[in-house]
């Protein structure tokens, strides 16, 4: 046979190659000896390759000595291969092995504030209904604010003592009052019929205390159809206190606002103690406030209510102080939290 091709040579490479496949520890002992024996340029894939210069009459008895190394190799690889593994496997368990007795941390679950679970709740109730979800900016131009919201110039509302306005003055633009401003933004985006609700941050010159703050969130809700009325103002009002109460009766009385004619304010019976307590301000969209959006309000109604998201979340979960959702205390949030 060609010097290459030495059954000889290759009978003692198999032997080695053997031992190396018995003393193998790790997949990757395995996997460097199959590179040297059988790999690309390992020594029995080379010598393979010398088979075709033989001489025809030698060529089947080397291709069958060939195949016999190679069986021979693969059944002690595959068996060692598979014990190899095992081993492995039970290392990586053993190193993932948990002591139950050992001491540990808990740490308790967090939560979501009160104030975006009762954000989410109202977002939840107004999707159900079919309702879009909007909003508009917090540095609002004071045309949206108050003029299109029929605000008349010398309006309380409009002073200092009020409502935060950015420097210069005469820039009209001010910090929000109340999300009301989405009103007529979303009027002249939309096609109508409208019915949308927007819920967000707002800004007043009020100082913190116990029931109020500078900042606060508001939600907004406005619709606008042909032949809409009180009484569908009042089952809107209805349900949505139903969502977030888990029922109550409710109850319009006579208010005044700019933006809505007739205005109402909204109390809830609180339940348990006989209270009627306010909640929201609502009413049908002043004529005026159609018109400021290119609404026909000879063709088109509207009503619309505000409704304070801290007020909800301290009747809903008994706070009492508006310091507790503000000043970021974890002892105060630890209480919503979803387990221990």
């Amino acid at each position: 046979m060609n010097a290459v091709f030495n059954p000889s040579a290759l009978s003692s490479s198999l032997k080695e190659s053997l031992e190396e496949i018995g003393k193998a520890k790790t997949s990757q002992d395995l996997e460097a000896a199959r590179s040297k024996y059988f790999g690309s340029q390992g020594i029995f894939s080379l010598a393979s390759k010398s088979i075709g210069s033989l001489d025809k009459d030698k060529r089947k008895e080397a291709g069958e000595f060939f195949g016999k190394c190679k069986k021979e190799f693969d059944s002690a690889f595959l068996k060692k291969k598979e014990e190899v593994e095992a081993e492995e496997e039970r290392g990586r368990l053993r190193a993932e092995t948990v002591d139950m007795t050992l001491p540990f941390t808990r740490f308790p679950m967090g939560s979501l504030h009160p104030i975006t679970l009762v954000k989410r709740e109202m977002e939840h109730f107004f999707t159900s209904l079919g309702w879009s979800l909007g909003d508009g900016p917090e540095v609002e131009h004071a045309w949206y604010n108050f003029d299109a919201l029929n605000f008349p110039p010398d309006h309380p509302a409009r002073q200092m003592q009020d409502t935060f306005y950015m420097a210069p003055q005469d820039c009209n633009l001010v910090l929000r009052t109340q999300t009301s401003s989405t009103q007529v933004r979303e009027m002249i985006s939309s096609p109508l019929p409208l019915y949308t609700a927007s819920i967000g941050r707002v800004f007043r010159s009020d100082p913190l205390d116990a029931f109020h703050s500078p900042v606060f969130h508001q939600c907004e809700g406005l619709a606008v159809d042909e032949g809409l009325s009180v009484a569908d103002l009042k089952g809107v009002l209805k349900a949505l206190v139903s969502s977030l109460f888990g029922g109550g009766k409710v109850r319009l009385r006579p208010s005044y606002f700019p933006f809505t004619q007739p205005s109402f304010e909204m109390d809830m019976l609180l339940e348990g103690s006989g209270k009627w307590v306010e909640l929201a301000g609502a009413g049908m969209v002043h004529p005026n406030v159609l018109k400021s959006a290119g609404v026909d309000p000879e063709k088109y109604t509207g009503f619309a209510f505000g409704i304070g998201i801290e007020r909800v979340a301290m009747l809903k979960y008994g706070i009492k102080d508006m310091h507790d959702l503000v000043e970021g205390d974890v002892r105060f949030s630890h209480q919503f939290a979803m387990g221990d």
